[in-house]
């Protein structure tokens, strides 16, 4: 009998180029993220936002993103990922010039929106067209794990690059330098990168658009402010919105035979693993990034800028994870690498929990150590799940791995900043309340009062933000053993071994007529 795996075309050097150039939207979608760190403040001279206005300039882009990737990621299978992708960059190319002459608060925060929407269509559609470029496990394997490296390092790369650029020129320019970018995408993707669609999609469901939109919004929201600003009713029952929407679109697509999230993925062996794996990742990452910045800034009393740049040495680690991690993959079960990825992340944590109040290297060794064993986790999983799912509904594949990253990093900052916080405040329970309240606070009001005394405060509230973020690091290495066994767990039952993948059965993508 002829080895299915052996017939799988391989990627040559015009694929390769797709996937370089591919890269591209990838990098700058995971910059707005990070890109306003340095500009806020020259925003807030120049068009005198309100306090909710800022949140708003800062959350707008985020919301948009998570409340349409799973729209996005169901429309590209419909209408073609590449036509989606051509779509996309256009406009996000004409938020980001929206955005860079914007004379109102207002109009930065509808070009934020617009610019999420337009991220929204480029996320699903570049890890789905990666699927459909490479239909060999190993090259498919490789791709994925530059993919994931090279997100990861845009996050870390928006604010060093936007400090570099306010220091030379005006705010707007953080979203100028996505426009050549996003010309070359038009230019190159016709030319290199074939389209792909779901040959028989069925009707489009729009009534799931708002579903799917209520059941993420008011989830991810009522995260992020619960990371802010602690566990309030308000925010508890965005949390319950959220889910009772989550349901009804959940039984809804159970329902419809041309349902936006098919039956059909989660046949596939590990594709609901995968993508439950990739959250707790997510959870990970984001929960460590809410500590490291704040550690670097408010404890060792960085600048901005200074911050930023130490912030990318845990990158040199991240560039080899990720395809050392595949290769592995290649020669063992990838579920028992996924496992040891995690128990990375976890010892990641555990030298975190070791940091005290002047501990620079021994933070960047743990953060480093934490994210390369996430990478690991983030481009397996993917790869399984992507695989596993039929290769014409990539991108709702996509669209679900992505979301489940949402909720993951939301869910991440929330719990984790929690038990930090309610550590740092139980610690500092005789203190003033502004001084309780953040380690932000207490560093101002330590500041207006000056001398011995202000020298006292500020250390206290750096000791206790340090014990809050070491309970914090146990917490997270905890939940990621937990992780890691069940990921052996998936080992033990097969479900993590290389999956006979849709392109071994049928085309990798039927391409548009």
């Amino acid at each position: 009998m002829t080895n299915p795996a052996a017939t799988a075309p391989l990627a040559g050097r015009r694929e390769w180029t797709a996937f370089t150039v591919l890269l591209l939207p990838l990098l700058l979608v995971s910059m707005d993220t990070s890109v306003l760190y340095f500009a806020i403040p020259a925003i807030t001279r120049e068009l005198d936002p309100s306090a909710t206005q800022q949140l708003w300039i800062f959350d707008s882009y985020a919301f948009a993103l998570s409340g349409l990737l799973i729209t996005m990621g169901s429309l590209g299978d419909r209408i073609g990922r590449r036509k989606l992708l051509l779509a996309g960059a256009g406009a996000f190319g004409l938020a980001s010039v929206a955005a860079a002459y914007a004379t109102s608060a207002e109009m930065l925060i509808a070009a934020r929106v617009l610019l999420g929407i337009g991220g929204a269509t480029l996320m699903p559609s570049t890890l789905a067209l990666v699927r459909n470029l490479f239909r060999d496990d190993k090259q498919r394997g490789k791709a994925i794990a530059l993919w994931s490296g090279a997100m990861t390092g845009g996050i870390a790369l928006g604010s060093v690059l936007s400090g570099v650029l306010l220091n030379h020129f005006w705010w707007g320019s953080v979203f100028l330098i996505n426009v050549p970018a996003m010309l070359l995408l038009l230019v190159l993707v016709p030319v290199l990168v074939p389209e792909f669609k779901d040959p028989a999609p069925g009707r489009f469901d729009l009534l799931s658009v708002p579903l799917s939109t209520a059941a993420v919004l008011p989830v991810v929201y009522g995260l992020k402010e619960i990371a802010a600003e602690g566990f309030e009713p308000r925010y508890l029952a965005c949390l319950l919105v959220g889910l009772a929407f989550g349901l009804v679109f959940v039984r809804r697509q159970r329902r419809r035979e041309d349902a936006m999230v098919p039956r059909a993925l989660f046949r596939g062996r590990g594709f609901g693993a995968g993508i439950g794996l990739n959250t707790v990742a997510a959870f990970a990452m984001m929960g460590s990034a809410y500590f490291t910045t704040q550690y670097l800034q408010s404890v060792l009393g960085m600048g901005t800028l200074e911050a930023a740049l130490w912030s990318l040495a845990p990158s040199l680690f991240i560039g080899a994870a990720a395809p050392v991690g595949a290769a592995l993959a290649q020669k063992t079960d990838r579920a028992r690498v996924i496992a040891g990825g995690f128990v990375l992340a976890a010892a990641g944590f555990a030298l975190i929990s070791l940091v005290g109040t002047d501990s620079l290297w021994l933070m960047l060794a743990g953060a480093g150590v934490l994210a390369s064993g996430i990478v690991v986790v983030m481009s397996l999983v993917s790869d399984m799940a992507l695989a596993s799912a039929p290769a014409e509904k990539a991108g709702s594949a996509a669209s679900l791995l992505e979301t489940g990253q949402e909720f993951g990093g939301a869910l991440g900052m929330a719990l984790l900043g929690s038990l930090g916080t309610a550590v740092y405040r139980s610690d500092l329970s005789g203190a003033e309340p502004a001084v309780r309240e953040t380690l932000g606070g207490a560093v101002a009001t330590a500041a207006q009062t000056g001398g011995a005394a202000g020298d006292r405060l500020l250390a206290l509230a750096r000791e206790a933000f340090v014990h809050g973020m070491q309970y914090a690091a146990w917490g997270g290495a905890a939940l990621l053993l937990v992780a890691a066994a069940g990921a052996l767990a998936m080992a033990r039952s097969g479900k993590g071994a290389a999956p006979a993948s849709a392109e071994r059965a049928v085309p990798a993508g039927t391409p548009a007529v």
